[in-house]
């Protein structure tokens, strides 16, 4: 009597099977999976963060992806940029989005890595199908990104770099930036030590990261050192140190041992190793200019120069084993020396608390709806102005957004205004929407903007 109660009960769960089967079908072919415009996929609830919108929600949002370094000794960079970028696409929001569709950003953290970043790309374009990548902080990293993005054919947009890896000629199609480049950056500082502040080429001196980052900028000013009469590379001093460490202190020897002394010195690092480098150069005595490109991050530099400094505090407790690498030099930390005189930073934006900008004015007030308490900065004032250019292409179409016509609207736009004080242009030969260079110089525990014609009062005597 048990065997047909048994060969019941498998019927009736095979049946139960079967109906849930054809129920999930159903369940795909009515919408609740439904494809979207372009082809990808909506995501359940749980993928759709604090709103938690339902699984049609991608038919009501346009999604946005950045890799960047939301760690690390880099993440400075990388939380400003993503916070710009954000606030930007939340002040949209308040407006009604595009064409009636929320604006979204997912933020995926790679810690300047450029192995943490493939994986990163991979995923927001495979399983988040994201409209554009946005606002990708550091060269390194961008460099590994450009392979995927134009094999998948999306947009790479706004990158916080400025390699010329990024900046081909003729351009790549999905790649376009907003930022003047590190070449132009460095060679506004060439042009300004040798032109204005009467310094020779075979004086300055370079500090940069070993990788593309440290490459670009050193590149882009010696092709400008060698234009102002440099007669080979081989004349000046190149000084590196490895990324994501404070291992500073063989840069600095040579630094130390070059010959002729450098009167400045062109920095192309990130904020805390090339803190670490300024305060044990003037430990040790040097009294050259140092001038960093806009990726250095200003806010970062300037907590790292004028707070207790770490690195000074940790080459400290390294004792004889430290200074053993140095003993020539007999580097001792001294209280009295100023580490934040003769500290220039170049910027690729306004300055974020120059109210009369109208750009930066539209700034502070989506700041304050959209992220109050946060202070401003350079980097998510960069940040602002991409997602203000992003949005400006999306405003311009009037069929749905898509990978394809979304760079035809950015190089459609030709020359467009956002309050800058700068006219901005694009087209499908010119990827580079800005090419404006703004310098800026440490004071009273902040940066500040200064005309070059003044370098030659920032320079040793």
């Amino acid at each position: 009597m048990t065997q047909p109660d048994t060969l019941n009960f498998f019927s009736v769960t095979r049946m139960t099977q079967l109906l849930c089967s054809l129920w999930l079908v159903v369940f795909f072919l009515t919408g609740s999976f439904a494809k979207a415009a372009d082809g990808s996929e909506s995501q359940g609830p749980e993928s759709q963060g604090p709103e938690n919108q339902g699984p049609e929600s991608l038919v009501r949002e346009i999604k946005l992806g950045m890799s960047t370094a939301l760690s690390g000794p880099a993440a400075d960079l990388g939380q400003n940029m993503y916070l710009g970028v954000r606030i930007g696409l939340a002040e949209q929001n308040t407006k009604g989005g595009i064409q009636g569709k929320k604006l979204r950003l997912v933020a995926l953290d790679d810690g300047y890595e450029p192995v943490r970043t493939v994986p990163n790309i991979h995923g927001l374009i495979d399983q988040e199908n994201v409209l554009a990548i946005i606002g990708n902080v550091g060269t390194p990293t961008a460099i590994a990104a450009l392979p995927i993005v134009n094999d998948a054919k999306v947009l790479f947009f706004a990158p916080f770099s400025g390699a010329g890896g990024l900046r081909k000629n003729p351009p790549d199609r999905y790649i376009v930036n907003y930022r003047a480049s590190y070449a132009q950056e460095t060679s506004a500082m060439v042009e300004a030590l040798i032109e204005q502040g009467g310094v020779k080429p075979e004086e300055v001196a370079f500090f940069t990261q070993w990788d593309s980052y440290g490459d670009a900028g050193y590149v882009g000013g010696v092709a400008a050192l060698m234009q102002h009469g440099l007669s080979s590379p081989a004349a000046i001093t190149h000084a590196r140190y490895e990324r994501n460490t404070l291992a500073v202190e063989n840069a600095l020897a040579d630094i130390l041992l070059a010959e002729p002394r450098p009167k400045a010195v062109i920095i192309v690092g990130a904020y805390a190793p090339s803190a670490r480098f300024i305060h044990l150069a003037r430990d040790a005595g040097i009294k050259a200019l140092f001038l960093n490109v806009s990726f250095v991050g200003s806010s970062s530099l300037a907590r790292e120069l004028t707070e207790e400094p770490m690195a000074i505090h940790e080459f400290a407790q390294e004792g004889e084993a430290a200074r053993n690498a140095l003993t020539t030099f007999e580097i001792e930390h001294d209280e009295t020396v100023d580490y934040s005189r003769g500290v220039i930073v170049t910027q690729v934006v306004p300055h974020p608390k120059d109210l009369l900008v109208p750009v930066v004015r539209d700034y502070h007030k989506a700041l304050a709806e959209h992220a109050p308490g946060k202070p401003e900065s350079f980097g998510s004032l960069e940040g602002y102005i991409a997602a203000r250019i992003f949005i400006k292409a999306l405003e311009s179409l009037k069929e749905e957004p898509n990978r394809d016509n979304i760079v035809d609207a950015l190089e459609k736009l030709g020359r467009f205004d956002i309050g800058t004080g700068h006219a901005l242009y694009l087209d499908q030969q010119e990827h580079q929407a800005s090419h404006e260079v703004w310098p800026t110089v440490f004071v009273d525990g902040e940066f500040v903007p200064f005309d070059w014609s003044q370098i030659s009062s920032f320079l040793p005597r």
